[in-house]
């Protein structure tokens, strides 16, 4: 790709920038962060594509082959039933519907800007799966899923699950001195001028005030500025994921090309979009946990003992089993967001209000 320009004498806020390839580079306290973005077709009534699916591999299906994959789903797309420990997952599903099931007996729908976040802390076995619902049209889907690690002393508490509604997510309207029009959503961490985050749960690292963990996304209009506020924490470390648009300027630095870009976070940039199509940007910030990570798969700890030990222990246990008739369960044909928790009967819906937050109408103090 093509390096940032920059003027000769303009500090510098970007510290490297990588091309963006199927699974995004992070940084401590980040493992993972993968996009995906398919075009799945009409679906054949039963959740599945109502084409044929020769020339696929199917069970690890990742060919992106008419514009989507099939992922470890056999007739549903999607991530049948699979064991996590030792880190979070944190989902967020601007188009499409997931439906999740896992160990603790939990299930869910969500999509249209909900977020899943779910702490694996010991153990859980849970699946995601992508149900074609609509049989006349075709069914995009498009998520962020990010890993987020744990610390040595959280990596075994209980797994944890809830649902971060989209009607809840807070956001911030910025318009510049031109009318330009910027949409912060804010997924964690504290942004100025925006409605208190939603929590995320408790064990998280994200639930340490020192963490500085910030997980946002970014809507630019074409011409739009926004400055980027300086994070708050000491050491914090901050990727922004450049991911759609034509045309971005972080400070004095022109980005020609869709990257992963190492932010300076002790200061604030500029953002202005110099293209003629919106840009879109996701992003992770945090104080690194700083510890060892040994990873095997779904595993993430501190050694490779304890990698051994996780492996042993679903052998034996099966992180509780798993409650579900099938291994890649889907919710039915409607199209009902909700959330059943652990031990619960009644369901959890999103409340039918909008969003909260906080539009600016002139720029916003960096300070």
């Amino acid at each position: 790709m093509t390096s940032p320009t920059t003027a000769a004498t303009a500090p510098l806020p970007v510290l490297q920038a990588q091309p963006l390839g199927p699974l995004w580079p992070t940084m401590d306290p980040f493992l993972f962060c993968a996009h995906h973005d398919d075009a799945y077709p009409a679906g054949d009534g039963a959740f599945a594509p109502a084409v044929p699916l020769e020339g696929r591999q199917i069970g690890s299906d990742f060919s992106r082959k008419d514009g989507w994959s099939m992922y470890h789903g056999e007739t549903v797309p999607g991530f049948p039933g699979h064991p996590h420990r030792g880190f979070e997952t944190v989902t967020l599903v601007r188009k499409g519907l997931i439906d999740h099931a896992d160990s603790l007996g939990a299930a869910a729908r969500f999509g249209g800007g909900d977020v899943q976040w779910v702490t694996a802390g010991k153990g859980i076995q849970h699946s995601e799966m992508f149900p074609l619902l609509n049989a006349t049209e075709p069914n995009p889907l498009e998520l962020f899923q990010i890993w987020l690690n744990l610390p040595a002393q959280s990596k075994m508490v209980e797994p944890h699950f809830t649902m971060l509604w989209n009607e809840r997510i807070p956001r911030l309207q910025h318009r510049d001195a031109n009318g330009h029009l910027t949409t912060v959503t804010v997924v964690a961490g504290a942004l100025p001028g925006a409605n208190a985050p939603l929590s995320p749960p408790p064990e998280s690292w994200a639930s340490q005030p020192e963490s500085d963990v910030a997980i946002w996304t970014l809507h630019l209009e074409p011409g739009a500025r926004w400055t980027l506020p300086a994070a708050t924490g000491q050491g914090t470390r901050r990727m922004l994921y450049y991911f759609v648009g034509d045309g971005l300027a972080v400070g004095p630095q022109a980005i020609r090309d869709h990257a992963a870009l190492e932010v300076v976070a002790s200061q604030h940039w500029e953002l202005v979009n110099t293209g003629t199509t919106a840009v879109e940007c996701l992003l992770l910030q945090g104080r690194p946990i700083g510890e060892p990570v040994a990873q095997y798969g779904p595993f993430v700890m501190n050694t490779q003992q304890e990698i051994m030990q996780a492996m042993q222990d679903y052998r034996r246990t099966q992180f509780g089993g798993w409650p579900w008739a099938e291994s890649d369960p889907v919710h039915g044909p409607e199209a009902r967001r909700f959330a059943r928790y652990p031990g619960q009967t009644q369901d959890e819906v999103p409340s039918p209000v909008a969003a909260p937050g906080m539009a600016c109408i002139t720029p916003c103090d960096p300070r």
